[in-house]
């Protein structure tokens, strides 16, 4: 290796110290820990399915549940380093599934929930699944064929009892603990022998990428990765103890494994479950009131357009303008609080008056009233939303990182926050740009590959262990990092011109009206747009101008509609140099969703799928 290429005094000094902090240790020894000195205070809370009350079960609870459980998978045949599938919401079941595998010496993998018949059959093929567990009759009906393709797949537990067939494969929830609890009788030892057997550099999970590129990939993330990201995260300061959070992304993806299940055991968590992101987080949030907060920026996009519903529909235009004045004195000293700047003492006496009397009232109607830590990643947050959060006084911190490096890599933080970047690199993590942008990093973070996938991870990290996110991007020289595109999503136009296919998208959706935009141009003379509307603003939009509209469809064919998005192009068109702004756009009569495909599970864009599923829309921007 080039010392060039070898880490530097200060980053071995971080890794050393760290490493002495997590040697030899495992997740289940941090619950164990945990158990021990928090076992009486809050851990999972779920919602009762019958009365919906609120249930909470303990962190000494949560052990046993989990130990009962490890017994059960042992009773199943589940033999160390054997991997199990789980496919279920988020509810503590789905947690202590997860955890029991792990103390059965076993590998978790979260599947999508929303993942097809033929894509559960692959996904489970590829990790040669010895169990699965499920939800109920949904997941259990996508299953089924692909479980007959699976020789390898000897059992699988389906959670509501209801739904479980008969036969000697299927057994239910309670009929895991209860073989578990015989199990455990029997042979008191064995869940202890098992943890005794896992060493910090097994696998903690396998986490399969989204598939926007591709066939999903298994990334192998180790328990020596993730409890290094716990510490390093935990030195930032955005991870504390004893936080309140609401769990709603799937637990496939890793930044949700990481808040609920390997920092919640860490810091002694108490986690809230939503169900269904899509219709009750706002409720779930509301009566919550977490310290805690992470959104991808699809989410908080949604919480935007609530908040400028609600603004919208104010009849009182005094009312209005006191919180348009309000938040633009949030803005003024969010944006003096950022690294390297000073706020005047006369900015800070206004942000306290408008905090009391405007800012902090809405915040306590959308239940962030206690929000300590806010943050956003897995995709560019816009900055129009990041600067509208900004003018109700939060800071949304934006982090980075991916599932092959087992979370975050860089982080905002409260005393060190520069908006429109993510961050500095973490502890330990060593950052560089290459020639042609893209991001390289290098850190005890970096996973050890795909799961039987050698050239690929081969291809991940370079010799000299740098891993290629595949993310172009900079950083500026006090070390924040910005990233700009996926390296392989850039256009390059018949002109031969790189273009940022997401720059242009995030200056379109920054009109309420657009909820989402695809740019095209590659191999093509210019670019052209397909755009949808906001179905959260979209109908208060039109209601308050007296259109009358039953449907989506209805509101897309309407020429004040498309009059104000063609105004909102044009906006944005202001912005772009001449080879990047869109010369053609089509609103369509439709939403982007995971369920209709074109978005991950986690709301990030499926380009591939849109291409495909809307050629003729392209076609036909360039054909006149």
């Amino acid at each position: 290796m080039e010392e060039s290429q070898a880490p530097g005094a200060a980053v071995r000094a971080q890794r050393a110290e760290i490493g002495r902090q997590i040697e030899g240790q495992t997740l289940c020894d941090m619950l164990a820990a945990t158990a021990c000195r928090y076992g009486n205070m809050p851990a999972y809370s779920d919602r009762d399915d019958v009365t919906a009350d609120w249930q909470t079960i303990t962190w000494a609870q949560t052990r046993d549940l989990v130990l009962r459980v490890a017994a059960g998978f042992i009773g199943l045949g589940l033999r160390p380093g054997e991997r199990v599938a789980l496919m279920l919401a988020n509810r503590a079941e789905h947690v202590l599934a997860d955890l029991g595998v792990l103390h059965a010496g076993g590998v978790p993998v979260t599947f999508y929930a929303t993942l097809a018949p033929e894509q559960i059959g692959y996904q489970a093929g590829n990790c040669d699944a010895a169990i699965a567990v499920v939800d109920g009759a949904d997941e259990l009906a996508r299953w089924q064929p692909a479980a007959d393709q699976l020789p390898g797949l000897r059992a699988i537990v389906v959670r509501d009892a209801a739904a479980c067939p008969a036969g000697e494969r299927y057994l239910s929830w309670a009929g895991l603990l209860e073989l578990g609890a015989q199990r455990q009788a029997a042979r008191p030892g064995e869940v202890a022998g098992r943890i005794a057997g896992i060493r910090p550099s097994d696998p903690v999970t396998f986490l399969y990428t989204s598939g926007t590129t591709g066939n999903p990939k298994g990334v192998i993330v180790t328990h020596a990765n993730v409890l290094y990201g716990i510490m390093v995260a935990e030195r930032t300061g955005n991870f504390r103890m004893h936080m309140r959070w609401v769990s709603y992304l799937p637990l496939a993806h890793v930044a949700e494994r990481h808040l609920s299940i390997y920092s919640a055991v860490c810091h002694a968590r108490s986690t809230y479950f939503c169900h269904d992101a899509t219709t009750e987080l706002i409720t779930c949030v509301g009566q919550v009131r977490p310290t805690q907060f992470f959104g991808v920026p699809r989410v908080w996009e949604k919480f935007q357009a609530g908040i400028r519903a609600l603004l919208a529909a104010e009849p009182d235009e005094a009312r209005r303008a006191a919180v348009a004045a309000a938040m633009d004195t949030g803005l003024r000293y969010v944006r003096s609080c950022q690294y390297g700047q000073v706020t005047p003492d006369e900015l800070a006496t206004e942000f306290a008056l408008a905090d009391e009397s405007v800012l902090a009232p809405i915040r306590r109607r959308l239940g962030l009233d206690a929000l300590e830590i806010a943050m956003s990643g897995a995709a560019p947050f816009p900055p129009d939303v990041g600067d509208f959060f900004a003018g109700l006084g939060l800071r949304v911190l934006d982090i980075y990182g991916m599932s092959e490096t087992s979370g975050a890599v860089t982080m905002n933080t409260l005393s060190e926050f520069r908006l429109g970047t993510v961050g500095r690199p973490e502890a330990g993590v060593e950052m560089r740009i290459a020639d042609d942008g893209e991001i390289l990093t290098r850190s005890p973070l970096n996973v050890p590959g795909y799961w039987n996938l050698p050239e690929q991870t081969a291809a991940l990290v370079d010799a000299d262990g740098w891993l290629h996110t595949g993310d172009v991007g900079s950083q500026d020289g006090d070390g924040f990092v910005s990233v700009t595109d996926r390296k392989k999503e850039l256009i390059i136009t018949a002109g031969g011109e790189n273009i940022s296919p997401a720059g242009i998208e995030n200056l379109l959706v920054a009109h309420p009206l657009i909820g989402q935009a695809l740019a095209y141009g590659d191999r093509r003379p210019y670019v052209v747009a397909v755009l949808t509307l906001d179905s959260a603003v979209a109908p208060a939009w039109a209601s308050a101008r007296g259109i009358a509209a039953d449907s989506l469809a209805e509101l897309a064919a309407h020429p004040e509609v498309l009059a104000e998005v063609g105004r909102a192009v044009d906006e944005a068109n202001s912005h772009l140099a001449r080879v990047q702004q869109v010369k053609y756009w089509r609103l369509l009569p439709v939403e982007w969703t995971a369920q209709s495909a074109e978005l991950t599970p986690t709301l990030k864009l499926k380009r591939r799928v849109v291409h495909a599923k809307y050629a003729d829309v392209i076609d036909a921007l360039y054909t006149g």
